[in-house]
């Protein structure tokens, strides 16, 4: 196995007694801490095409190190022409050192590579402290081949974090890295 990822070393020497001193927290065992990323990428065009499910699967597994479990409908809806049952996108969750290294990446390389970028918007968290980011085109991983790609397709990134609330979690993702827009 490789040496453990920069960011969780980062984590666990610099963020946690930092978080500890900022959120106020008494025991270290309550420091809210990165459970896992859910890459979830919806292919509604797969309805009518497999290849264009296989090709996603294709471009999540080189983004993220993992193959891609498929997702099907949970009931029929037929504005969509959609039946239960049917494959329509593919996800990945990510735990333990992949977790850290996708992490790293997005952070590092992905997230500047987005056009006109300012910052990730800090009102996307669910309430109970996890984090959702939608980005509109795989092509802002430097995985991806420009050429090799069929058509851009968007993917929600989920952070999922054992904070209570949207405030711990907000520190423990600023203090990670994101870089999130001024409120």
């Amino acid at each position: 196995m490789a040496d453990t990822p920069r960011l969780k070393v980062k984590y666990q020497t610099e963020i946690v007694p930092a978080l500890v001193e900022q959120l106020g927290i008494q025991n270290i065992n309550c420091v809210p801490k990165l459970e896992k990323i859910v890459v979830n990428m919806g292919v509604g065009a797969a309805a009518g095409d497999s290849k264009l499910l296989d090709a996603a699967m294709n471009d999540m597994r080189i983004i993220t190190g993992q193959q891609p479990c498929v997702t099907r409908a949970k009931k029929s809806i037929a504005g969509f022409h959609v039946r239960e049952g049917q494959a329509i996108g593919c996800k990945v969750t990510l735990r333990g050192d992949r977790m850290w290294e996708f992490m790293d990446r997005l952070l590092a390389t992905a997230l500047p590579r987005v056009r006109d970028f300012r910052g990730i918007s800090p009102k996307s968290f669910d309430g109970r402290g996890n984090y959702t980011l939608g980005i509109t085109e795989q092509l802002i991983f430097p995985e991806i081949e420009y050429d090799k790609i069929d058509r851009t397709r968007g993917m929600d990134i989920t952070f999922v974090t054992n904070a209570g609330d949207n405030d711990a979690a907000f520190a423990l993702l600023s203090a990670l890295g994101f870089p999130f827009k001024s409120k």
